[in-house]
């Protein structure tokens, strides 16, 4: 039995990467999460930071500065410790990506 579950433990460590890469909307989908406070698309209104257009790296050093506690927030610093390095990539990618608001 042990056997068994160090089979199945290796395969699905192995076919979590490729699951990721088959999903062509995973971007999408992550960052998704994020309009609650940044808008549609990081289309953020008012006095949140719009997150479409800014270059990825500027965005990953931002969530990283959440995550490390260098950067001051209410719920952020909680929120950029849920994503992997990964999924931050495609997050700060998806929102390069996008057109500000005019």
């Amino acid at each position: 039995m042990n056997r068994l579950l160090r089979a199945a433990a290796a395969a699905l460590a192995l076919a979590a990467p490729w699951a990721l890469a088959q999903d062509a909307n995973l971007a999408r989908n992550l960052a998704a999460t994020c309009a609650n406070c940044h808008g549609t698309n990081g289309a953020a209104r008012g006095d949140m930071k719009v997150l479409a257009g800014v270059p990825a790296d500027k965005l990953i050093a931002m969530f990283n500065d959440y995550r490390n506690g260098n950067q001051p927030a209410s719920i952020m610093h909680q929120i950029a410790k849920g994503y992997s390095e990964e999924q931050v990539r495609l997050i700060a990618g998806y929102f390069a990506a996008q057109q500000p608001r005019k």
